[in-house]
């Protein structure tokens, strides 16, 4: 089993979300409004200077799903790469 931890810009949330669910996401967890700076994108912080924020998932995946999720995320990335789309593959023990 995995975790993904997905980040990406606020302004994507509907495309980001629908990409998941065409992808087969059926379950994920949405923290909205968290903010950071990455390599690949200007900072979202919320402020004046830099304003934006971002929206972080978390979907737990069989080892299964994991290849198509990650497949979302790159397809995601390519169709939209001004949205700051991040993933990170976490390992996950169980779920209870």
């Amino acid at each position: 089993m995995k975790m993904f931890l997905i980040v990406y810009c606020d302004a994507a949330d509907e495309d980001v979300i629908d990409a998941f669910k065409k992808g087969g996401v059926r379950a994920y967890t949405k923290m909205r409004e968290v903010r950071g700076e990455g390599t690949e994108t200007e900072p979202k912080l919320g402020t004046h200077c830099w304003p934006g924020k971002n929206n972080a998932l978390f979907i737990a995946a069989s080892d299964e799903e994991v290849a198509r999720i990650k497949e979302a995320i790159l397809e995601i990335r390519k169709s939209h790469p001004r949205s700051g789309v991040k993933g990170f593959i976490l390992p996950m023990e169980e779920s209870v």
